[in-house]
């Protein structure tokens, strides 16, 4: 096994993580993994307990960023929606070229490969992640791209967990479009098979799908299979979807980016399929069902647990 390094971003990560499933598989492969983290917390700890090398740096800070990452072979830029996101990912290329990385892997959106500089969308989050994209090509580092779809764990965990628990209903503005939604462990372990050997993979682009394009009615349908109970998809207007948004004190960054997805949902957008996942892992990512049984603990009343249906271990 090499003993280069391997630098990840945003390794501490939140719900949907893909740094955190990357980080566990290249360990138990015997990779050294260095983990950038903010600040030194119960995540921190955890990615250190389980036998990664903590660095602690603000992606703001070139300085810090570029010490972090010296004697690292590889890298492994992931960063949670953000309106500083083009900084953190200008700052963390220019430390990775002016220190010779071998490999630098970008973790964006699906929606980039529709857009240029004639076509945009109006999330600042996505004309970042485009943006970001140039100045790698730009840049000259040797890049490998990953364009994941939009993930189960924001979808659902975030943001309809609530009602699917409490009302049974998946509630989105989403209209009749469909959308092939991915879990973040399957973008993790798609991101751990290109990190583990890169050379293979620089200049190329993989967009990242699950391994069905369903209309919410359709998911809703898969839920209900899953969890052993009628889950119902109810179609939100648009106003109210956003309404709702400046209630729970979202971010502007973050609603902008949300409303933007709504948007493209209702013009069927998100309906598209690959299969870069199962080229890169070597099996089909996991289902809409397969997800609901695995986190049914999440979508499912209090007082009902004792009868939920078990799908293995959180992803």
């Amino acid at each position: 096994m090499s003993q280069e390094t391997i630098f990840v971003t945003g390794a501490a990560g939140g719900v949907g993580s893909t740094a955190h499933t990357a980080i566990a598989i290249l360990l138990e492969q015997g990779h050294h993994v260095r983990a950038m983290v903010r600040k030194l917390d119960g995540r921190a700890y955890k990615l250190r307990d389980m036998g990664s090398e903590i660095v602690v740096a603000d992606m703001l800070d070139i300085i810090a960023v570029r010490a972090a990452m010296r004697g690292c072979s590889v890298v492994y830029f992931t960063m949670s929606i953000s309106p500083t996101y083009l900084e953190a990912a200008t700052n963390i290329a220019a430390a990775a070229k002016s220190l010779g990385v071998k490999a630098f892997v970008n973790l964006s959106q699906m929606t980039v490969s529709q857009m240029s500089e004639t076509e945009t969308t109006s999330s600042p989050q996505q004309k970042q992640h485009w943006l970001a994209e140039q100045m790698l090509r730009w840049s000259g580092l040797p890049v490998v791209y990953l364009r994941p779809t939009a993930f189960f764990d924001g979808m659902f965990l975030v943001q309809g967990a609530k009602a699917i628990r409490d009302d049974d209903a998946i509630r989105l503005p989403f209209a009749d479009g469909k959308t092939a939604l991915i879990a973040g462990a399957d973008v993790g372990t798609a991101a751990a098979a290109v990190l583990a050997n890169p050379e293979p993979h620089i200049g190329k682009v993989y967009d990242l799908t699950g391994p069905q394009s369903l209309t919410m009615t359709q998911y809703a349908q898969e839920f209900s299979g899953a969890l052993g109970r009628t889950i119902k998809y109810v179609n939100v207007p648009p106003q109210i979807w956003e309404a709702k948004l400046q209630e729970a004190k979202l971010p502007a960054h973050l609603i902008a980016h949300l409303n933007t997805m709504g948007q493209l949902h209702r013009e069927n957008r998100y309906d598209r399929m690959t299969d870069s996942f199962e080229q890169l892992v070597g099996r089909a990512p996991i289902s809409a069902a397969e997800f609901a049984r695995r986190h049914a603990d999440v979508f499912t009343p209090q007082s009902e647990r004792s009868n939920v249906p078990t799908g293995g271990g959180r992803i």
